[in-house]
C-alpha cells in the first residue's frame, strides 16, 4: 500500500482549491453628459412714462403693459403730444421648453439731471409674472409700473440711477 505524506495532501488541496477559484468580472457604465443652450436675456425697449405735466397736486401715472398709461391726481398729459411712451420689452433664450424664474425690482428711483430732484416708480411688474415657459426657445417680457410725481415736480428729464435689472434663471 502506498503512503499518502502530508505533503501530498496539501498538494492535491492547493490544485483542486485552484480548480474551483472565482473568475473576476467587471461591468462597464456609459457617461453622458448634455449640455443646454444657456438662458439669456436681452433688453430690446426701455421704459418710458413719455411727456407729462402736474397742475400741482400730487399724482400718478401708471405704465402698464397690457393697456397703455393712466394719469390719476395732479398728473396728466397731451393726448396729441404725448411724447414717447413704452413698457420696458426684454426677450429671454434659451432650450425649448424649458421654465424659468424672474425676478425683478419691485421700485427704482428716477433722478433729474440737476441730480437732487426724484420721483419714484414703484408697483413695477411683468407681463407673465414669477415665472415664464421658453416656447421655441424665446419669450419676451414686458414692464410696467407706477410713476410717483409731486405737484412741484421740477420739469426736466429724469431717468433711473439704479438698474431696472430683470434677472431670469432656469428652474
Amino acid at each position: 500500500m502506498k503512503k499518502i505524506t502530508l505533503l501530498t495532501i496539501l498538494a492535491i488541496a492547493a490544485s483542486a482549491s485552484s480548480a474551483f477559484a472565482q473568475t473576476v468580472v467587471s461591468g462597464a457604465a456609459t457617461a453622458t453628459a448634455t449640455i443646454i443652450t444657456p438662458i439669456a436675456i436681452t433688453k430690446v425697449v426701455d421704459m418710458n412714462f413719455g411727456d407729462i405735466s402736474t397742475n400741482g397736486t400730487d399724482g400718478t401715472v401708471t405704465l402698464d403693459y397690457a393697456s397703455g398709461r393712466v394719469a390719476t391726481g395732479g398728473a396728466s398729459f397731451s393726448t396729441a403730444s404725448p411724447g414717447t411712451i413704452a413698457s420696458a420689452k426684454f426677450t429671454v433664450t434659451g432650450k425649448a421648453g424649458y421654465a424659468y424664474s424672474i425676478s425683478i425690482p419691485t421700485a427704482i428711483t428716477l433722478t433729474h439731471t440737476n441730480t437732487t430732484s426724484v420721483m419714484q416708480v414703484t408697483n413695477i411688474g411683468n407681463s407673465i409674472g414669477a415665472a415664464g415657459t421658453l416656447t421655441g426657445g424665446t419669450q419676451d417680457i414686458f414692464v410696467g409700473g407706477k410713476l410717483n410725481l409731486v405737484g412741484s415736480q421740477l420739469a426736466g428729464v429724469y431717468t433711473n440711477t439704479a438698474d431696472l435689472k430683470v434677472t431670469v434663471n432656469y428652474n
